[in-house]
């Protein structure tokens, strides 16, 4: 296993000291290829990292999902190389019994995302453990990126920017939403993006009101305001940016949200640096809107984070206790949202950096004609 790996594993297992836990049972899918470098997508079967604090990690896997070559190690071998033991049931077995032998008393941490059926299972099985979500512990170390992981975020927002201009200059009267989203697939394909991040918004007209508008079969039509919310995965690691433009000729208010927009977005990475709060980022961005006539329509917070999924923990909303450090990746994406009518939404990733931040995104942000 990779030196990073194993950093990441022991600031896990400071984690628990720090909180009392005695061991941590991690199960989502992107938290153990953060920790291992392994991908496995179990479904219904029951596997999990188990991170203990004074006993070495151990896999506890159906055996119909291998680990890589030279993973398998034994608890002796684990304690010696610092890498997770691999325990392995096949179908018929209790896997849950098996993990119930395993784990040490006290405070046991369980990731957000462990269907409810194995921990009640483990909760009869073991009534001397008390349970809490154990997830912050992981969420907080994605929330800061290495020099890898920033590598791979440039990587995946440059293809977008790549993308954008692409499906800007392609689409045209007659087109439908979903054939946009199909022609987005094959150009990340092109790009050499895995593929999207998350499924594309495409929104024609009065469905960019709504910021979660799913590609339908709506033509696009002269004249139009045209939504575009969309992301590629690159080496695990996934990007998003929005930019409104339009076909035809825009009607005055149309230009003047979209300046609103625009300005509130470019306001708001303005102040990204170590030490900023978060909370401040949302009111500033949203203030301007309020101060431009439109504040009941921004109805969303400004930013969320990003990772190696395309909406991690951590929001750049008015309630978010966070503060800015260096490495952090999120989202700054204001919208006004006229229902009936249309809606703008102009959205960046910004990289906080020693001194401020990098913007990662580089396609026009301008409401442009297509």
């Amino acid at each position: 296993m990779k030196d990073i790996y194993k950093k990441r594993m022991a600031a896990v297992r400071e984690g628990l000291a720090a909180g009392g836990l005695s061991s941590l049972i991690i199960s989502e899918t992107a938290a153990l290829f953060y920790l291992t470098g392994e991908i496995i997508h179990p479904g219904e079967r029951l596997t999990v990292l188990v991170i203990r604090k004074a006993d070495p990690a151990f896999w506890l896997r159906n055996r119909l999902f291998p680990l890589k070559a030279g993973m398998g190690l034994s608890m002796e071998d684990a304690a010696a190389t610092g890498n997770p033991a691999d325990i392995s049931f096949a179908d018929g077995e209790d896997g849950i019994a098996l993990l119930s032998s395993l784990l040490p008393g006290g405070k046991t941490g369980v990731d957000k995302t462990w269907p409810s059926h194995f921990l009640l299972s483990l909760m009869n099985l073991r009534k001397d453990l008390s349970f809490t979500n154990g997830s912050p512990l992981v969420d907080r170390l994605r929330a800061v990126k290495d020099e890898e992981e920033i590598k791979a975020m440039r990587l995946a927002s440059l293809i977008n920017d790549r993308a954008m201009e692409r499906i800007s200059h392609w689409i045209h009267v007659g087109v439908t939403e979903k054939e946009c989203a199909d022609k987005l697939l094959s150009i990340y394909k092109e790009e050499g993006a895995e593929g999207f991040s998350f499924p594309p918004i495409v929104s024609f007209g009065a469905h960019g009101a709504d910021p979660h508008h799913m590609p339908d079969d709506t033509k696009l039509s002269e004249n139009e305001v045209v939504l575009f919310d969309m992301g590629c995965r690159k080496d695990h690691y996934c990007s998003d940016m929005t930019r409104t433009f339009f076909t035809g000729t825009p009607t005055e208010e149309q230009k003047r949200v979209h300046d609103l927009v625009r300005e509130a977005g470019e306001l708001a990475e303005s102040l990204v640096r170590p030490g900023m709060a978060l909370s401040d980022l949302d009111r500033a961005a949203r203030k301007h809107i309020e101060d431009g006539g439109y504040g009941p329509f921004f109805t969303h917070r400004l930013g969320h984070f990003i990772g190696l999924k395309e909406h991690e923990e951590g929001e750049v909303s008015a309630s978010s206790p966070l503060i800015a450090q260096p490495g952090m990746i999120f989202s700054i994406e204001p919208g006004i949202y006229l229902e009936g009518r249309f809606g703008v939404r102009v959205e960046d990733l910004v990289l906080v950096t020693d001194k401020g931040c990098e913007v990662l995104n580089h396609a026009p942000r301008s409401w442009r004609i297509s």
